[in-house]
């Protein structure tokens, strides 16, 4: 009876080992045609998701670089304005006084400039120097000190404006991107900027109200300040009045561009600012010593304004230190 039981489990064990044995081989047999297509689905999607990643990286590379780009040409076209600038005509004297600020007549100019003459001459005569320097003094001190005065304020003017101007674009830039009309945006700086360019545009402002267009404006405001930036702004203006465009996208970039010239204008004044103090002190140094000298031994040094000899010398050396500090100021002063 053992014996027949013995051999019962053994054709049993035998069944299951050959059922298990045909399961797993139909698992291979599954396994070896199903794996390839599984597989397959599986890198068809690894590869979409790197294929996407890939163009958006190109797309947003692609932008950036477009952006760039934008502003590179915006910054080429600021620098080929400002040469058309400088290449304009001889500014007359009532376009002077406009541009540095002032509110006086070319007859008030004028005479003032005949008052520092003449007190100039006057100074040099009572200090013992000969009629003819005085004379000199007086046409040389009366036409040139003027007029480098008005140059002084007109250049400080404009550095006035370039630094509100950016801001004033970028109250433009989010007025237009709110909806209000430009002339808006224009009235709100006319009210609200700091000066000069609360001036500027208020004029503007006056200029529509009376029938002048928007560009013309502008043009005038060129007239006035003769910036890179602001012919920027009238181009830009006079072309969206022409075919259309995203001018809050126009503004946004130009204003982004001045920001960068202000910054870069920062550090060139820092890196350039030990060589400024050095000509400063070389070209006040002989006046110093002669103030000094002068002090000390009056006698000794007034030979120079008193003997003709003493005279020519101290032409010779006014003319020479002249030419030194024109050198050293065209070396230290950097275009960007």
């Amino acid at each position: 009876m053992f014996e027949i039981d013995t051999a019962m489990f053994e054709g049993d064990f035998g069944v299951i080992a050959l059922a298990v044995l045909g399961a797993l081989a139909l698992g291979g047999i599954a396994f070896v045609i199903l794996d390839p297509l599984l597989s397959g689905e599986r890198k068809m999607h690894k590869r979409k998701k790197n294929l996407t990643d890939r163009v958006s990286n190109k797309a947003r590379i692609s932008a950036q670089e477009t952006a760039s780009n934008r502003r590179k040409n915006i910054q080429d076209s600021l620098k080929e304005l400002e040469k058309q600038s400088r290449k304009k005509k001889k500014l007359t004297l009532k376009t002077s006084i406009e541009r540095a600020g002032l509110e006086i007549s070319q007859t008030q100019f004028w005479i003032l400039s005949l008052i520092v003459g003449l007190a100039n001459g006057v100074f040099v005569f009572m200090a013992g120097g000969p009629i003819y320097l005085a004379v000199i003094a007086v046409f040389a001190i009366g036409l040139g000190l003027p007029r480098w005065i008005l140059k002084f304020l007109r250049k400080r003017r404009q550095t006035k404006f370039i630094e509100e101007f950016a801001n004033s674009l970028d109250v433009v830039v989010r007025g237009v991107k709110t909806g209000l009309p430009v002339n808006d945006c224009f009235q709100m700086i006319a009210s609200e900027a700091a000066e000069p360019v609360r001036g500027e545009f208020r004029l503007v402002v006056e200029a529509q109200r009376l029938g002048v267009p928007l560009d013309e404006g502008l043009e005038r405001m060129f007239d006035r300040m003769p910036l890179a930036e602001v012919s920027f702004l009238a181009i830009v203006m006079a072309i969206q009045k022409e075919t259309g465009g995203n001018l809050s996208e126009a503004l946004g970039n130009l204003s982004k561009v001045l920001r960068e010239r202000k910054k870069m204008k920062g550090k060139i004044t820092a890196m350039s600012q030990e060589a400024k103090s050095s000509a400063a002190i070389i070209g006040a140094l002989p006046i110093l010593v002669m103030g000094i000298v002068y002090l000390s031994t009056p006698e000794y040094i007034t030979l120079l304004w008193t003997d003709p000899t003493g005279q020519v010398m101290l032409a010779g050396s006014a003319f020479w230190m002249t030419c030194g500090v024109l050198v050293m100021k065209k070396m230290i002063n950097f275009d960007f």
